[in-house]
């Protein structure tokens, strides 16, 4: 299990994707606050979104791909740009 804060617990990767402990994707899931939406995620901003390190990570109508690689959960944002630094560029 990855031993670092529920806070600061994204990394993001040198293609723009970004990852997190698939403990923390299902938290996601269960509270609702990203849905499956056609081959993707959404984030539904009805729903209550756990706090992260880093803003922004989830925005509103942005879509998100995932595969799963180990314990962690990997998210890349499709057509929406790539993060940088917890900011979409």
């Amino acid at each position: 299990m990855d031993e670092q804060s529920p806070f600061a617990d994204v990394r993001i990767l040198e293609d723009g994707s970004f990852s997190i402990p698939e403990f923390k994707w299902r938290e996601l899931l269960f509270v609702g606050a990203l849905r499956a939406e056609g081959e993707g995620y959404v984030r539904d901003p009805s729903r209550p979104l756990p706090p992260f390190e880093l803003p922004d990570l989830f925005p509103e109508a942005v879509r998100f791909r995932l595969r799963r690689e180990g314990t962690r959960v990997v998210l890349h944002r499709i057509g929406q740009g790539r993060l940088n630094q917890g900011r979409c560029v």
